[in-house]
């Protein structure tokens, strides 16, 4: 499928739900951030709570440095979930991928589950589809209702820094990697978690790794890498995307040829939503990684983000941790919807979407 083809295509038509919030109150159910400190008590502990009764954030996001304990996860989970709306679930996220990449350790008695790499290697789908249910139930149990994962990225580049070198790729072949990840969201799915394929619109081929800074695919990219997303969403399997901070110049608007695939409508609206009939939730990777941070202001990015189709804002909250950062995005998405009344309908769309995933969550 050509990119430039699909670019052209693109007209997207969403429906807003008729349940009336006020424009801050959706602004808010698009930011998820991370937060400091790992007990369930505090200014952190407190402010999150604070934040999401005011209905300030639609979710969180752990690190490593947030799980003292599994208790003390599930305490500091149940204590937030406990302000949200009942409609309006709080999103409580994690990546518990496997392999190198995961939050919960052993270190504090959560089981470790192999990495994607050795998932495929060792096992048949439906034998992984069993493990990832396992996983997802005991995630669950600990109040999470979002796993970020499975990592769809085909293995293009074996050299890649931030994919191939974890073993976070299922295989070289789009056909096994769309098998493997069918079986990540079915098992999820069976416990009660969301899932989100990442990262769009395919970080295996880079040379780059986007923490750091600028990764350009445009050269390394190969259309092979949109297979997994084409069969999942199909199989109606993929309840968010996750998208990358990735550079590909067949991405490029005028005016903005630096913006990568996670600030660019043509990206997003176009190919993804269009081009491959994606009509569910947008999550930007994180809006603190280096190929976000050192290219682009905040205030810039955030616009942009939305503008591209993004529903849900993603930030870690590593940079300058700080509980005012919700207010910071909300105050500036307003602020942008007061003076351009279609940037207002792209907040209600997002909302809409939100809503719909978050319906899934209290059924």
């Amino acid at each position: 499928m050509r990119l430039l083809i699909i670019a052209a295509m693109f007209v997207a038509h969403f429906s807003v739900p008729a349940m009336a919030q006020s424009l801050r109150d959706m602004a808010g159910q698009m930011v998820m951030i991370g937060f400091q400190g790992d007990q369930s008590s505090g200014k952190w502990h407190n402010g999150v709570k604070s934040l999401v009764k005011e209905g300030k954030i639609g979710g969180v996001l752990y690190l490593k440095y947030n799980v003292a304990s599994t208790d003390m996860v599930k305490s500091k989970n149940a204590d937030w979930q406990s302000v949200a709306p009942a409609n309006l679930p709080l999103l409580i996220s994690i990546d518990q991928e496997g392999g190198q990449v995961e939050r919960l350790t052993k270190s504090v008695g959560f089981a470790e589950i192999a990495s994607a790499q050795d998932v495929a290697n060792s096992m048949n789908a439906s034998a992984a589809q069993a493990l990832y249910e396992n996983l997802g139930r005991r995630l669950a149990a600990l109040g999470f209702n979002v796993n970020f994962g499975p990592v769809v990225d085909v293995n293009v580049n074996r050299n890649n820094p931030i994919i191939a070198k974890f073993g976070r790729s299922y295989s070289a072949d789009p056909e096994k990697v769309a098998e493997y990840g069918a079986a990540f969201v079915r098992g999820h799915k069976s416990a009660g978690v969301l899932t989100s394929l990442k990262h769009f619109p395919g970080h295996g081929s880079s040379q780059a790794d986007s923490h750091l800074g600028f990764a350009d695919i445009t050269q390394s990219w190969r259309d092979t890498e949109y297979v997994p997303y084409k069969k999942l969403i199909s199989q109606n399997l993929a309840q968010m995307v996750m998208v990358g901070h990735l550079y590909h110049k067949s991405f490029a608007e005028a005016g903005k040829n630096d913006y990568p695939a996670s600030l660019s409508s043509v990206a997003i609206n176009g190919v993804l939503r269009q081009g491959l009939g994606f009509n569910g939730v947008v999550v930007s990777d994180d809006m603190e990684m280096g190929a976000i941070t050192k290219l682009y202001g905040f205030d810039e990015a955030v616009i942009a983000a939305v503008r591209a189709g993004n529903d849900i804002l993603l930030f870690s909250n590593t940079r300058e941790p700080s509980l005012e950062l919700p207010n910071k995005i909300i105050n500036l998405l307003v602020s942008e919807a007061e003076r351009d009344p279609a940037f207002a309908e792209m907040i209600k769309r997002s909302y809409g979407r939100i809503v719909g995933m978050k319906a899934m969550l209290v059924q």
